[in-house]
């Protein structure tokens, strides 16, 4: 399994994942810059994701939107901050309200930092989010923010390998 470490830590506010890949940098980037390829991993296995807009530039909106397996859908978007193509990029995440993908205010937004370093078997992907508080933390550990996380990171072996 790629994830090889989780830890939070409730006061500095983070949680963070990190996953070792036997694929190069550019091709673990690769994942990432386009959107099917994405959509056949963000999101644990029964909850694919559908990227309706992807635009991974400085500024961009990525609006998104996961189908559990009764058909429900839980929509977000990434608001792309910063982008060092292929190391790493950084953006806010959040829930959204409905198709609309306006922000749903009731529920934490994070500060994500995806890093991608070369190591001698392949890319290490260091997978940090910054709470605002540790109530918002605390409330997507509670969600099944870890396990979700866990389980779509694992799937990217598997895209790699095809």
């Amino acid at each position: 399994m790629p994830v090889t470490n989780v830890q939070h830590d409730l006061d500095a506010l983070t949680l963070t994942i990190t996953a070792d890949f036997a694929a190069p940098v550019e091709r673990v980037w690769g994942v990432y810059a386009d959107p099917r390829q994405l959509e056949r991993v963000w999101g644990p296995p029964g909850y694919p994701a559908t990227f309706v807009d992807h635009e991974l530039a400085p500024g961009g909106r990525m609006n998104y939107y996961m189908t559990s397996p009764e058909g429900q859908k839980f929509y977000a978007y990434w608001s792309v901050t910063g982008v060092e193509e292929p190391s790493g990029f950084t953006f806010r995440d959040g829930f959204a309200r409905d198709e609309s993908f306006e922000p749903n205010t009731e529920m934490p937004e994070s500060s994500q930092a995806f890093d991608f370093a070369a190591t001698a078997d392949g890319t290490r992907a260091t997978y940090r989010s910054t709470y605002a508080s540790a109530e918002d933390l605390q409330k997507v550990l509670g969600m099944g923010v870890v396990e979700g996380s866990t389980q779509a990171i694992n799937q990217i072996d598997d895209l790699l390998a095809s």
